[in-house]
């Protein structure tokens, strides 16, 4: 095993690790791992990544499963559209874009290289959502929990094709929408986004299995690295402030995101 793919896999291990620190973020490192370490096709990353991100949010979130944070019936209705829009996009969306997507003289613009900026779009995103005061949205932790039904399942959808285009789980935009829209507190929304992560990505996955060869030795034994680093990261989680780290988290996610622009647009 060569260096690059020893200091891969030992990074499969900081995908759990995040997870079980701030609830999120796996998918952040996981895309960003598999290709530029491990050199696997981005389109298949990205079905790698929700099989990894899925199983490992599946094993972290029996834990707030057994300290009763996750709410079922929120989970239910964020997750029933994000379900659909999910499986659609991998199963038809994704093989249905051309490669290249846009050629003119010269310029190509290949579909590995459109995931890939699509999704460092989508990390710049996530860097502002964890680096930003959140204080506003943490402190509603009282009161019944109200369902705003259709802002819900919209958001649900959206996650879910954004989930399907780039493997991410999404979990920057899952909690705070279960904060602000079913006003849940910020424990019972990281249970609660972690089996919906775990859902939605696993399905997402079955999506792909008509499309693709699936190299299960190499999948299963990354996911078992990954699901290590999360039992790491909730034991961590004890002793770190989840809003201090969740920031720093944020600027180094920044930072990947510009790096990924910069070398995908370097023709």
């Amino acid at each position: 095993m060569h260096t690059v793919e020893i200091i891969g896999f030992s990074a499969s291990i900081l995908i759990g690790v995040s997870l079980g620190l701030i609830g999120g973020g796996g998918s952040i490192l996981t895309l960003p791992v598999l290709v530029y370490l491990l050199g696997i096709n981005p389109v298949i990353s990205t079905a790698y990544s929700l099989f990894v991100v899925g199983t490992t949010s599946l094993v972290g979130s029996v834990n707030y499963m057994r300290k009763q944070q996750v709410n079922y019936k929120a989970a239910m209705v964020f997750s029933i559209p994000s379900f659909l829009a999910v499986f659609l996009t991998r199963k038809y969306v994704v093989p249905a874009i051309p490669d290249p997507v846009f050629s003119s003289g010269a310029f190509v613009l290949s579909k590995s290289v459109t995931i890939m900026m699509f999704f460092a779009l989508i990390m710049l995103a996530a860097s502002f959502s964890m680096i930003r005061d959140k204080k506003g949205e943490t402190t509603i932790t009282e009161g019944p929990i109200r369902f705003n039904l259709p802002l819900i399942a919209l958001e649900g959808a959206l996650v879910g094709t954004l989930t399907g285009f780039v493997g991410a789980g999404g979990g920057f935009l899952i909690i705070p929408a279960l904060v602000l829209l079913a006003r849940l507190p910020m424990k019972m929304a990281v249970g609660t986004s972690l089996l919906i992560i775990a859902a939605k990505s696993l399905i997402g996955f079955l999506g792909d299995l008509s499309n693709m060869a699936v190299d299960w030795t190499f999948l299963l034994e990354f996911t078992a690295l990954s699901v290590v680093g999360i039992f790491v990261g909730s034991y961590l989680s004890r002793f770190i402030a989840g809003e201090k780290l969740k920031r720093a988290f944020g600027w180094f996610v920044l930072v990947m995101g510009i790096y990924i622009l910069v070398k995908e647009t370097m023709f």
